[in-house]
């Protein structure tokens, strides 16, 4: 009884003669210790040798989630290092079991429907975006009919018309934008990219009409949309905050501006000129016989410009960043240009796309760098054995890979931290889709399976992006016609590049991303 009369006794003082708000203070740090204290000791006690390494982290619930979302790639390598290619970290009070290189995208990217599901993952963010009925807000065979509308929509046909109308909006842009005025100057270019990227799939993917709509009332729409994607909502979409109820505002407005485009067009009123989407989707049926009704068109429109223009303009941001370090690359492309289609330079047009190499390994380069994804996710439905281990990842946690880390791999890609197009020059091993890799439909075309590539900037599996060929088209389209109109290179010489900025679903460059421009003269 001394030694708890000694304690017991100061502590009584204490509490006899606090204030209450000291009294809380206390007995919430006290709390914290204590939960400091115990889930370290789990950590050290009780290891369970059939589950993955846990990242050790000294608070619970928060976890591992201020590292990994600081700089994921940075947490990948570093936990790479020490716990090798299988891993688990807590993520906002959630275990994440992380499957990294070729072997870990395999296992995940190429998994069975009966054993993982993005659906359950992904829709808490998106849905309240994209809106119902679409994407992930269905059953995966419905998005697969879904992908498989908008593949066929991207007809080389339409993908050449695309060409001349991203052109034109380039020209029309670098001409009225406040910030290329005059001869030379500097620009914000994350911030320019973001408008322009706009502009240019608006135009090719949804038509005219939907184009001019961006000059008015469409962009404060999308930007309420936007904010929907914060990392938050993929546990608090529902919440009612101020950005989910501007995001819910925006989502139905959209759909019915979307919606009465589709009424207009199908009640004869605009005359079908053009190879845009909209028009696609209204002659799609699905297997059963049903048309694709006006608000999954509108839906399948929202989820076509959002996640495009994010890719887009993260990518084509980091292209100009990059070259900006390297002006000399910016003339060896405008070389490349010249000797392909003529000194004079005439209209570009998308068969001139596959004769300029070096532009298109300028864009695969910056994928293989700044991939726009770097988590990928995928929730477990029955408990799982980890290729070549003996790990099983029990259902209902989260599997996630990154295609990212294999892609800055120097066993795969060496010296991989330079940027440099010039790898993929012709007879490198260009590590994309082996042609003799195995075949497979899921349900919107034949296609390569290429999970076992460390090079998968577009995803790979039944989830893999449809809109490559789109990005191609429309990255090679603006990097050509920037190369055309001007010179650009670091403020003052600089070799330097901003950081990244991983706050969003979507990693993309820090702002701003200062270059300086000098506009080049007309012979």
């Amino acid at each position: 009884m001394g030694l708890l009369a000694q304690v017991a006794g100061p502590i009584g003082d204490f509490t006899s003669t606090a204030s209450l708000p000291v009294l809380v203070a206390a007995g919430l740090s006290s709390f914290i210790v204590l939960a400091v204290v115990l889930n370290v000791l789990k950590q050290l006690l009780f290891k369970n040798p059939n589950e993955p390494p846990l990242v050790f982290h000294w608070f619970p619930v928060i976890g591992n989630t201020v590292t990994y979302g600081m700089d994921p790639f940075k947490f990948f390598f570093q936990n790479k290092q020490k716990y090798g290619d299988v891993f688990t970290f807590v993520l906002l009070g959630k275990k994440m079991t992380v499957c990294l290189d070729t072997r870990g995208n395999n296992f995940i990217l190429n998994g069975k429907i009966k054993d993982v599901n993005a659906e359950e993952i992904y829709n808490p963010l998106t849905g309240p975006v994209f809106g119902k009925d679409v994407v992930y807000d269905c059953p995966n065979s419905k998005l697969m009919e879904q992908k498989k509308f908008v593949k066929f929509g991207l007809t080389q046909d339409a993908l050449r018309s695309y060409v001349t109308l991203i052109t034109a909006e380039v020209e029309d842009f670098v001409k009225r934008h406040k910030s290329f005025k005059g001869q030379k100057g500097t620009f914000d270019v994350p911030k320019v990219m973001a408008e322009l990227t706009i502009y240019t799939a608006s135009r090719s993917l949804q038509g005219e009409e939907v184009r001019k709509m961006f000059d008015s009332q469409f962009a404060d729409l999308y930007h309420d949309l936007d904010m929907g994607f914060s990392p938050i909502n993929f546990s608090f979409s529902w919440a009612p905050l101020p950005h989910n109820r501007a995001r819910d505002n925006a989502r139905e407005t959209m759909i019915k501006l979307y919606s009465e485009i589709v009424r207009q067009r199908r009640a004869g009123n605009v005359k079908k000129d053009s190879h845009d989407m909209i028009w696609h989707l209204m002659d799609c049926k699905y297997k059963d016989g049903t048309q694709v009704p006006e608000h999954e068109i509108a839906g399948i429109m929202i989820a076509l410009l959002m996640a495009g223009q994010h890719s887009s303009s993260s990518t084509i941001s980091w292209i100009l960043l990059r070259l900006a370090t390297k002006p000399e690359l910016v003339e060896e492309l405008l070389a490349e240009q010249k000797q392909v289609v003529g000194e004079d330079l005439p209209a570009l047009t998308h068969d001139d796309l596959s004769r300029l190499p070096l532009h298109a390994q300028v864009v695969k380069e910056t994928l293989r760098l700044h991939a726009p994804i770097h988590s990928i996710m995928r929730k477990v439905k029955q408990p799982l054995v980890i290729e070549g281990t003996n790990y099983v990842v029990p259902t209902g946690r989260t599997l996630m890979s990154s295609p990212g880390v294999t892609a800055q791999m120097d066993s795969y890609f060496p010296n991989s931290s330079v940027w440099d197009p010039h790898r993929w020059d012709e007879g490198a091993n260009n590590y994309e889709d082996d042609e003799d890799d195995e075949k497979i439909d899921y349900g919107w075309g034949t296609v390569s399976k290429g999970t076992k590539s460390p090079y998968l900037p577009f995803g790979a599996g039944r989830h893999r992006c449809i809109g490559e060929q789109f990005a191609y088209v429309q990255l090679q389209t603006i990097l050509a016609a920037f190369v055309r109109e001007f010179k650009l290179r670091n403020v003052g010489g600089s070799q330097e590049i901003v950081g990244t900025d991983y706050a969003s679903l979507f990693s993309r460059p820090l702002a701003p991303g200062i270059v300086e421009w000098e506009r080049r003269s007309k012979a």
